[in-house]
């Protein structure tokens, strides 16, 4: 009877081979590992996805086909194939891949970054475009973020005083923070002298955790009622608080507009004028849900690559040291700089873009879709594919990147290569259609508030650690943070 067993076994496992052999060849499916059954290759996800991704790719190539439990996911590693993807078949990739935590609240029926391609995305696209971050608005709000990095500056003076160590993450997150609040209410959100901001930096923190967490529900979309890791259940929560902030915002301003005692334009003041003599382009919901888009996705990313950008100079002083020599020649030692001067600092620019290539905000880029079975450079996708970017590996692949794991920003020295979405060796923010809205405003940021920040101080670990020791090491989300704080000595000049 054994016997017997066994040979029904071996048979069942020959012809469920010769079954994916045959899939494959016929539908010419991407190279990638052996799928176990139920499971797929869910166990080679690990807890750092983007690095076992990256690893997988190193044995089967630059575009790996997995089974993630009942789900077809293909991962692009290399800047050719995303160029493919993002570029040369953006309308066949366009559509997202929306995970079930973005359904707590139906968020993603109103979210311009989960949203499809259709009437409302562009018309949410069109009012950030022209009204949040075209050039001239960009412009006109500028004295706002050099008062906003001004007080980011002052808190270090502050702690510098006393001989405290700056939560170099936190008090970023509150400029960042700050300055989205002002643009779009024209009012802090957080005392930018204090760590008010660590309850809310808190719970945007646990959104984008929820957002990356691995999800059962999303490989295995049968338990979406059960909801078994309380993802939706926990993410309901914190979007429900997040919303509750905004609506309480635009209910003072509803009554500020009565009273006829607010002189402020700022965007909430435009796109309530829009919902008032043009609805059906924007409603109050709508309105709400983009300005949690705005604060969650604008505040989270920009403290983690500040805080990424000091851990490597801190970690690599000769690299700060350079800095500060260029900062000290053009702008003079001590002094805020302002966003005219960028042009003027070309290897901090290059900090800017080594530290974009070595720890990009969004290590896997938003998952699009295959909305229909696509040829893809010889293979085929099948309809309803899960298409990931591994952004991370991009930015350390061997090829395309000499001493690729080291950060060395005189890579970028003779370089033509930007972060803009047309070179796809360099893509933090993605590019094509789907590109993060928000670049014009982190690039314009970004580099402001790191230089003022070397050039105001001199810095020193807390606790006296040697540079070569700094703890490096990520905590995986849908962002990449630092799993451990950056605490610094800030040192007046």
């Amino acid at each position: 009877m054994d016997y017997v067993n066994i040979c029904l076994g071996l048979l069942f496992a020959w012809f469920l081979m010769r079954g994916l052999i045959s899939l494959r060849r016929t539908k010419r499916l991407a190279p990638g590992p052996f799928s176990l059954p139920i499971i797929g290759n869910l166990h080679f996800l690990g807890d750092k996805p983007h690095i076992s991704l990256a690893q997988l790719a190193k044995t089967h190539g630059p575009i790996v086909n997995l089974k993630l439990g009942q789900i077809n996911t293909v991962v692009i590693s290399s800047s050719v194939l995303a160029k493919e993807v993002m570029q040369k078949q953006d309308l066949a990739f366009s559509s997202r891949c929306v995970p079930d935590v973005l359904h707590a609240g139906n968020h993603h029926d109103f979210s311009v970054i989960w949203l499809p391609i259709n009437s409302h995305w562009r018309t949410l696209r069109k009012i950030m475009n022209s009204h949040i971050f075209s050039g001239n608005k960009l412009d006109a709000n500028e004295h706002l973020r050099t008062k906003k990095i001004q007080e980011l500056i002052d808190y270090c003076h502050n702690s510098s005083k006393v001989g405290e160590a700056v939560n170099i993450g936190r008090a970023t997150f509150r400029t960042s923070l700050n300055l989205l609040s002002n643009t779009l209410f024209s009012k802090d959100l957080t005392d930018p002298f204090s760590d008010s901001a660590k309850e809310f930096k808190e719970l945007v923190c646990n959104v984008m955790v929820e957002i990356g967490k691995p999800n059962l529900v999303d490989y295995f979309p049968f338990l979406k009622k059960i909801d078994p890791q309380g993802i939706r259940r926990r993410m309901t929560d914190y979007l429900t608080k997040v919303l509750d902030l905004m609506s309480g915002l635009v209910d003072e301003r509803l009554n500020e507009r009565k009273l006829g005692n607010h002189a402020n334009v700022d965007v909430l003041d435009v796109l309530l004028n829009i919902s008032q003599h043009r609805p059906e382009e924007i409603d109050r919901n709508q309105m709400e849900q983009l300005f949690v888009d705005l604060i969650v996705a604008g505040t989270d990313t920009t403290s983690n690559t500040l805080e990424w950008a000091m851990a490597e100079l801190l970690k690599n002083r000769h690299t700060l040291e350079k800095a500060q020599e260029e900062l000290a020649q053009v702008i003079g030692r001590g002094k805020l700089i302002n966003e005219a001067d960028v042009a003027k600092l070309p290897y901090l620019r290059c900090i800017v873009k080594e530290t974009f290539r070595i720890h990009p905000q969004v290590p896997l880029l938003i998952p699009r879709k295959a909305e229909e079975d696509v040829d893809f450079c010889g293979y085929t996708i099948p309809k309803d594919t899960q298409v990931l970017v591994n952004v991370w590996a991009i930015g350390r692949d061997s090829n395309l990147w000499e001493h690729h794991l080291d950060f060395k920003p005189e890579r970028f020295w003779e370089s033509e290569i930007d972060v803009r979405g047309q070179d796809f060796e360099l893509i933090p923010f993605g590019a094509g259609r789907r590109i993060c809205p928000g670049l014009p405003l982190a690039i314009r940021m970004f580099p402001v508030a790191l230089g003022s920040l070397l050039n105001a101080f001199n810095w020193k670990l807390h606790g006296g650690i040697a540079s070569k020791d700094l703890d490096m090491e990520e905590t995986f989300g849908i962002t990449l943070a630092k799993a451990q704080p950056l605490l610094a000595i800030p040192i007046p000049i």
